[in-house]
């Protein structure tokens, strides 16, 4: 049995399987304790990481789809625990979507700088450090266009600070491909991911990416070569990679290419290889 949430369902599930004597094993897919000091209730940080703790310590492994995730969890005492990185559908996330007509409802000429955020809209993803890197931006390029793919409680309060963005709520598919396409840049302020499945996805759809160091930009982006990385939790250098990109929209075109070459193998057929090889060890060891 593999349980893939540590809430109620994932421990009742856990604790059916342990007494039918049924292996279990288990994923870290988001960072539920830090979202605490978000919304008020930072003293239930320390209570959160225990249960978390101790539901994914009763299990045989433990895969978490980052190296910052794995030596975080290392630190706070979880235990089996495996990387286990995610993949990117290339087909469907790919420059190929771009869609002239969709820019054009956004309002948006061929030669409109289009920058892009997909995502939960939430005081979690640090959205207030966007709305600045896009005023910076905008200031150097006075015609840039700010475009949310997702949705979420924050979602007001940017329509409040960034009234004529494009909010595009949420979109998935054929739909999701050709926002990431149709945009020329992508913006990613959070600092609180397991991994960031939106960054692969952009720099497939050939989108030069500016992040923090960590997670999925970490691992996959080469800072001024296939994208953009900030020092994690360096507000000020953000803001000062924003401005460059704004000075630099000769070499957005270029960024992304690159961006797209490097994921291009990271499918995910080779990530579900990776997992049954995994299951197949401990297969071995139980028998």
């Amino acid at each position: 049995v593999h349980v893939a949430t540590g809430g109620p369902l994932g421990w009742s599930a856990t604790v059916v399987a342990n007494s039918l004597e049924i292996p279990v094993t288990s994923s870290f897919h988001t960072n539920f304790h830090p979202y605490t000091r978000h919304y008020g209730f930072g003293y239930l940080n320390g209570l959160l990481l225990r249960c978390l703790r101790s539901f994914h310590n009763r299990t045989l492994r433990t895969f978490v789809p980052s190296s910052d995730v794995l030596m975080d969890l290392e630190r706070n005492g979880f235990q089996h625990l495996r990387l286990l990185a995610r993949g990117v559908d290339t087909d469907l996330f790919s420059p190929l979507k771009r869609s002239n007509e969709l820019r054009q409802t956004w309002d948006a000429g061929s030669q409109t700088p289009v920058l892009l955020y997909t995502g939960r809209l939430a005081a979690e993803k640090n959205l207030q450090l966007l709305v600045t890197a896009f005023q910076k931006i905008r200031s150097v390029l006075p015609h840039a266009k700010m475009v949310f793919v997702g949705d979420g409680p924050f979602r007001p309060t940017l329509e409040n600070l960034l009234p004529d963005a494009v909010f595009a709520g949420m979109r998935t598919g054929e739909d999701l491909a050709a926002c990431y396409a149709s945009c020329d840049a992508f913006l990613f302020p959070s600092t609180s991911e397991t991994f960031g499945n939106v960054v692969t996805e952009a720099m497939a759809s050939g989108l030069p990416v500016l992040a923090f160091d960590y997670a999925a930009p970490k691992r996959f982006i080469q800072h001024g070569s296939n994208g953009l990385l900030a020092p994690l939790g360096n507000d000020s250098a953000f803001l000062a990679l924003a401005d460059w990109l704004a000075q630099n929209t000769r070499l957005w075109q270029k960024i992304g290419i690159a961006a797209r070459d490097t994921v291009l193998p990271h499918s995910w057929t080779t990530v579900a290889d990776t997992y049954l090889n995994e299951i197949q060890s401990l297969q071995m060891q139980m028998s």
